[in-house]
């Protein structure tokens, strides 16, 4: 379908002039915004981001993010949650439980794991990442996109590496150590605990 058109008087003359549904940007000056097929304008118009990439973000409006909620890249020092940006030694999915250690004298995150001493739980990631890229890690707050859960059950860290299970480790040297109550099915309030070994 065609862009709609308008008449306008442009410098004492009629002129039609198509209509835009998304903006190029300075390209785009003085052009006519036209809704998009949801009906709506498009963020390009109204110059609409969904995360911040700091000073060059200035003067745009705040979009929400795919799950409906503000990016805490968009919030102030001290509001939000509390993350770190920090590289990884191994891919990380969604979900994960993060052990954060010395890596030769840099912070890195790597997946959790109770097997043993040395690799308790400290945050965890709600996106994936593909070492060595930097990810971000909670350090507190709700750990979401999990299923199976029982709301109220107490949630540990597992000898399987970045998951969580409702029954605490039990072999001798395994690390007990819970990092939390699930509040629904799907989510975790984050609140570890001090680790113990088995012993």
């Amino acid at each position: 379908m065609a862009a709609p058109r308008f008449l306008a008087n442009i410098a004492g003359r009629i002129k039609m002039v198509a209509t835009i549904a998304t903006s190029a940007g300075a390209g785009d000056a003085d052009k006519i915004p036209a809704t998009n097929a949801a009906g709506i304008l498009d963020p390009t118009i109204i110059n609409a981001v969904n995360t911040s990439a700091g000073a060059g973000s200035a003067d745009k409006v705040v979009l929400l993010d795919s799950s409906g909620k503000i990016d805490t890249t968009m919030m102030p020092t001290g509001i939000g949650a509390d993350t770190i940006n920090i590289a990884t030694s191994e891919n990380l999915a969604a979900g994960n439980l993060v052990n954060i250690y010395d890596n030769a004298g840099t912070a890195t995150a790597r997946k959790a794991d109770g097997t043993a001493e040395g690799k308790e739980c400290h945050g965890f990631v709600l996106a994936g990442t593909t070492s060595p890229a930097n990810a971000t890690v909670y350090l507190e707050g709700q750990l979401t996109g999990l299923t199976g859960l029982t709301p109220g059950a107490r949630q540990y860290l597992t000898t399987t590496a970045g998951a969580t299970s409702e029954t605490a480790p039990s072999t001798a040297g395994n690390v007990v150590q819970c990092v939390g109550v699930a509040v629904s099915a799907t989510a975790i309030d984050f609140e570890p605990q001090e680790p113990i070994t088995v012993a």
